[in-house]
């Protein structure tokens, strides 16, 4: 497990090992999506990891998808948010804020009836969202404007910007699994034309332009990509060339690390991604999805990787890095309390020594 356990510069930050926290969506905000002590809690309970990578968080109002998710929008979200950090910090770990926008995923009984946006008006499929109301099918989205994007892109900037200002290390855009981002790269939920729409360029346009706002706003700054992750019922028709050119692209970005996702939740869509991402981006690697920690050392030995993000075996195990080093057995995580409210499945699962 030796190469888990190396140091790894990323942008400003020296990170003491490269056992790294994936995002895990748990629906724990306080009312008004604002982040409590709770939350605060469960991430400082993790900060031994490298990097911990905070959940998927709304960069605008009215774009809730989860019902209890955080946003960083507004100043009383900016305020619960540094509960977190300065709880982390205190615990000497290092944390940057997943900054997203649902896109199609939302539904107007999350947002006071608003209909969600996408970048062509084609709904998901194959599955319903949690609501008020119970579980309730995805509804037909409205297809964004040319002349709406640069609002999109500046609130991408205002979060990088308040979470910056809540005390974050730096942020991860999201641009995975299906929501605003990753709809308009992939064709199969990118059918505009025009400059947004069409070739691998134009549909990585909106993305690209995100990043170059966010840059200006945050000393560190990530990206989460799935090429292949069929959820959310996402599909492109090339992602092996897709992934190809993207990473030949994030070259030159001042992009800090790239975080790919190599598989697919649905195990639908198969494919290496990684390995062309790694023969063309130059920059830190992250792989995430499934990986025990003999692969991930392994991987990180190779030269393959540069770190690995767990997400699965974080729920259950707070120390996770000290149970790699000591090869100590894992706990299971109860998937009933993965979105519930309060402590229950949250922050109750004890430490190493403790159990």
């Amino acid at each position: 497990m030796s190469d888990l356990f190396t140091p790894l510069t990323v942008g400003p930050l020296e990170l003491p090992n490269r056992v790294l926290m994936a995002p895990l969506t748990r629906a724990r905000a306080e009312p008004g999506h604002v982040p409590g002590p709770l939350m605060a809690t469960y991430y400082q309970q993790r900060a031994s990891a490298g990097l911990l990578i905070a959940e998927a968080t709304m960069v605008m109002e009215g774009n809730s998808a989860f019902w209890h998710e955080p946003g960083i929008h507004s100043a009383a979200q900016v305020e619960g948010w540094r509960l977190t950090t300065e709880a982390v910090h205190a615990a000497g770990g290092r944390i940057v804020l997943q900054i997203w926008h649902g896109g199609r995923a939302c539904h107007p009984l999350l947002n006071d009836g608003r209909q969600p946006v996408a970048p062509s008006p084609i709904a998901i499929t194959g599955d319903e969202v949690h609501t008020p109301e119970g579980k309730q099918p995805y509804v037909v989205p409205r297809e964004l404007a040319d002349d709406e994007l640069p609002a999109i892109v500046a609130g991408f900037r205002s979060a990088a910007r308040n979470a910056i200002a809540a005390g974050f290390d730096g942020v991860e855009v999201h641009g995975a699994n299906g929501y605003l981002l990753d709809q308009f790269l992939r064709d199969g939920s990118n059918r505009r034309r025009g400059p947004y729409g069409g070739p691998i360029g134009n549909r990585a346009r909106l993305l690209l332009e995100v990043l170059e706002a966010v840059q200006g706003e945050s000393p560190l700054v990530g990206l989460r990509i799935s090429p292949l992750n069929g959820y959310n019922a996402m599909l492109d028709s090339d992602p092996i060339g897709l992934s190809s050119w993207l990473a030949e692209r994030l070259n030159g970005t001042g992009l800090d690390y790239l975080h790919v996702m190599r598989a697919d939740f649905l195990g639908q869509q198969t494919g290496d991604v990684l390995t062309p991402i790694r023969d063309r981006f130059s920059g830190v690697l992250v792989g995430n999805m499934g990986y025990t920690p003999e692969e991930a050392s392994a991987a990180i030995a190779a030269g393959h990787l540069d770190a690995v993000a767990f997400g699965h075996a974080f729920l259950a195990n707070p120390d996770l890095p000290e149970r790699f080093r000591r090869g100590a057995p894992l706990q299971d995580p109860d998937p009933a309390t993965f979105y519930t409210a309060g402590p229950a499945g949250y922050t109750d699962y004890p430490f190493l020594e403790a159990a």
